[in-house]
């Protein structure tokens, strides 16, 4: 293996940055980007192992950065106002709620999630602890 050489740079006594060559930072972000990819990939084949997939229509509107709650509303061909009608609030808070405005509450939640008939990690959606910035 070769020695990597790093200079710190110290800010009362402690290390503050690490400056690092420019191909040892790249080799770095290329191993983040690939360990987002493999969080995103096994969160993938859980949920299919578990039995449950996504339309690629769904998936295709949240890449186009709606919310999990949007694509569904929009896959099950539902308004606003049918929706809002269905699950007992007001097209607005529904609205902010899709927006990511509004938290929503659980109970909410569960009942939007119960008028699409889907889960309720279907509208959170899958996080991973790995994402790149």
């Amino acid at each position: 293996m070769t020695e990597r050489r790093v200079q710190t740079i110290e800010k009362d006594g402690e290390p503050e940055y690490a400056v690092v060559p420019i191909e040892e930072y790249r080799r770095m972000v290329a191993a983040l980007e690939d360990a987002a990819d493999i969080a995103a990939i096994g969160c993938a084949w859980d949920e299919d192992a578990a039995g449950e997939t996504v339309p690629g229509e769904v998936v295709n509107a949240m890449l186009d950065g709606a919310t999990a709650l949007r694509a569904w509303r929009l896959y099950r061909g539902l308004t606003l106002d049918a929706l809002a009608a269905r699950v007992g609030v007001s097209k607005g808070y529904l609205s902010q709620m899709e927006r990511g405005r509004k938290p929503g509450t659980l109970g909410v939640f569960r009942r939007v999630a119960d008028a699409l008939d889907v889960s309720i990690d279907d509208l959170a959606g899958c996080e991973t602890d790995a994402e790149v910035e």
